[in-house]
């Protein structure tokens, strides 16, 4: 094998999939059954690339049933949600160019639909009513995918990843509404909704004044457990020709702190540098060599936390159990303890800290490692 066994940044496909069989069987269980679902977990922990691996058996299983992908990482307006969930559906119901043409012009008629292809043959939709008129009437792409499963005896599941993002939408509440007014009496279509600021999401889904509250089964996306990184790891070194044994294989999952994307590169970083058996050196040269890589993007999200902040995080890194406490707010000169409460919610909306069940720890495991070993310890050393 010339390319090294570890895939992050990108989609793990195939054998570069790992564990997962729980979520694996809920989730094709609930889009056979075209179960609305909602998926939680922090940034790269695996989201897309378990929906991905659903995706590719059940097209293998049941040709009538359609998966339709949506990303809104770059949608900021609702009639831009329109136009994508609407090219999204007929490219996904659609084999070939003259379907998605013929489908445009029989289930979106009153939008003057008008679809060209770029030199790649990726198909744009545009439609020849005003942006007024759209968001005025959207019941026809709201439900088009209801409309066209219903006509040509589909199942449609519409995944939409950083679903959070419809937060931002001008009167977004009422844009909720709306969706949910629709989605929930689709009875051929499902939805799967997820994103990587799951505290926002949490907030969406779990909060009864929320239009979207309940609105389908909730999957909290835990991490793989150290046993299965560990089988995973060595099956893929032994695939290659190299060995690796348990303890090594073990250093890497918890050094990486068992995050997908880190035990990934770290696993891919050792690979690199054995040559034919992987030793403890190599994998704590390899994380080094990665925390170094990443030295200056930590400088930069340090620099832009007030000291109040990175006083909280002195805390956490301490392992101190009772923030609240005056012994602690003195320590690490936190003021009041009505200050741990805004404390918490700006380093979680900054994506730097992720809460589950009152236990808080770093959602980056190698900025928590370049934070204790580098930054503060550092610190320390100067005084």
């Amino acid at each position: 094998m010339n390319n090294a066994p570890f895939v992050f940044g990108k989609l793990a496909t195939s054998v570069d999939f790992t564990d997962r069989e729980t979520e694996v069987s809920q989730l094709t269980s609930n889009f056979k059954a075209l179960v609305n679902t909602i998926i939680l977990s922090p940034r790269r922990w695996g989201k897309t690339s378990l929906i991905n691996r659903v995706s590719e058996l059940l097209k293998l299983e049941d040709p009538n049933l359609k998966i339709c992908h949506i990303d809104l990482f770059n949608v900021r307006t609702e009639v831009d949600f329109y136009i994508l969930l609407a090219t999204e559906i007929l490219k996904a119901t659609s084999t070939r160019w003259e379907e998605i043409i013929q489908n445009a012009k029989e289930f979106l008629v009153r939008f003057m639909p008008k679809i060209s292809f770029s030199p790649d043959n990726q198909s744009e939709i545009s439609f020849g009513i005003s942006w007024d008129e759209m968001k005025k009437n959207p019941d026809e792409i709201l439900d088009l995918a209801e409309t066209i499963a219903i006509k040509r005896g589909l199942k449609i599941v519409i995944g939409i990843d950083e679903f959070q993002s419809i937060g931002d939408f001008e009167n977004s509440l009422a844009f909720q509404k709306k969706l949910r007014s629709h989605w929930q009496r689709h009875t051929h279509v499902s939805y799967c909704l997820y994103g990587s600021k799951r505290h926002m999401l949490l907030d969406v889904f779990s909060n009864p004044s929320m239009p979207f509250y309940k609105f389908g089964d909730l999957i909290l996306l835990e991490k793989i457990s150290t046993k299965n990184w560990v089988h995973f790891i060595q099956r893929r070194f032994a695939e290659t020709g190299k060995l690796i044994g348990g303890e090594e294989a073990t250093l890497i999952s918890n050094l990486a702190g068992n995050h997908s994307y880190y035990v990934q590169q770290l696993a891919q970083q050792s690979w690199f540098r054995t040559e034919k058996e992987c030793a403890k050196s190599i994998v704590y040269e390899s994380h080094e060599g990665i925390v170094d890589q990443l030295s200056l993007l930590f400088i930069n999200i340090t620099e832009s936390l007030s000291t109040m902040q990175l006083n909280f995080l002195k805390a956490i890194l301490s392992d101190e159990k009772q923030l609240s406490a005056q012994s602690t707010l003195q320590k690490y000169k936190l003021g009041t303890s009505a200050n741990i409460g805004r404390l918490k919610q700006s380093l979680l909306a900054r994506e730097i800290i992720d809460i589950n069940a009152d236990r808080i720890d770093f959602q980056d495991p190698i900025y928590k490692h370049w934070l204790k070993t580098r930054y503060f310890e550092k610190i320390q050393n100067l005084q």
